[in-house]
């Protein structure tokens, strides 16, 4: 495949438009498409530059109209604010927030090193690092809030599993019935989880994975710093086991991070985000598999997850 033919695969509007945002002399050479992304099509540019090397650029296109808009405005804005932080995300370089220009929606942003790493090996170095990453997120103090947190399901829209603990889940879905507890505000990325993390990582040496960038930042939101807590927590024990989704909680808090005070609310929340990705395991478990976790088919996510549940109302309810 010749570098025009990959470049060939970006969509003729969205390859204009991409090339007015690069540099004099810069031109689009390369085009390989990355996997794992659920809301949008992700493909990794790579930039020919004046002095004969390259850089790469991501385009992420959102080809499904449902919350389009508002996932590209949040990630905008997300990646506005967070430049000169600290916080390893892209830089944005451009937008089409109303497909104005291109087919789609689009958003154009800088490319990260690293690679996401799903694998149960090094996990014991992997789930310390990601606390204290999340730690940094919740400490940043934004001029601008983004927008209020969305809840992503109800009592009335969980999924139980085949075969799950009918008792554990009726008494997890009345845990949701409550009001939510009262919570301080952060800046909240709202899909923190190892798929959104990229790390440095030699395969002779897991132990030693530093991460190197964080990205979708599609739903970021200002809430409880909880409902981070509880949706990595739930994506561990659905990637890797139960005990991994019950022992995030307490690496954020040994990494300095401050969770809600009563046991009840933390609580809520970790079942909030544990039976919403009952209504997706189809969805969340098929990025999984195609980067090789062949044996997470959706049955055996929604075992994990059964076992999750029923684990989070042993220990906390």
């Amino acid at each position: 495949m010749t570098h025009r033919d990959e470049a060939a695969a970006v969509r003729p509007l969205t390859l204009a438009w991409v090339s007015r945002h690069l540099e004099a002399g810069e031109r689009i050479v390369g085009c390989e498409a990355l996997h794992g992304g659920i809301t949008a099509e992700m493909r990794r540019l790579t930039i020919g530059t004046r002095d004969g090397g390259t850089r790469a650029l991501v385009l992420r296109t959102f080809v499904n109209r449902e919350r389009a808009e508002d996932c590209l405005n949040r990630e905008a804005c997300a990646l506005t604010l967070l430049a000169g932080t600290g916080v390893p995300a892209p830089g944005l370089v451009a937008a089409d927030p109303a497909a104005a220009h291109c087919e789609y929606l689009s958003l154009l942003m800088t490319h990260l090193a690293g690679r996401t790493v799903l694998g149960d090996e090094g996990l014991e170095t992997r789930v310390p690092a990601l606390a204290r990453q999340l730690v940094a997120i919740h400490a940043l103090r934004p001029a601008e809030r983004p927008r209020g947190y969305v809840a992503r399901t109800t009592a009335e829209t969980v999924v139980v599993p085949k075969g799950a603990d009918a008792a554990a889940w009726a008494a997890a879905i009345d845990v949701i019935r409550r009001p939510a507890p009262p919570w301080e505000g952060r800046f909240l990325h709202r899909d923190f989880q190892p798929g959104n993390v990229l790390f440095d990582v030699s395969p002779a040496r897991p132990a030693e994975a530093r991460i190197t960038g964080v990205v979708d930042w599609a739903a970021a939101s200002w809430g409880p710093a909880d409902l981070d807590v509880a949706h990595c927590s739930a994506n561990l024990a659905l990637l890797h086991g139960p005990e991994w989704g019950l022992r995030f909680p307490e690496a954020y808090e040994e990494a300095g991070g401050v969770s809600a005070a009563a046991a009840s609310e933390r609580l809520y929340w970790l079942v909030r985000d544990a039976l919403a990705l009952s209504e997706e395991v189809r969805r969340v478990s098929q990025p999984w598999r195609e980067a090789g976790r062949a044996e997470l088919t959706t049955r055996a996510v929604e075992e994990r997850l059964d076992a999750y549940v029923t684990a989070l109302m042993d220990t906390h309810g």
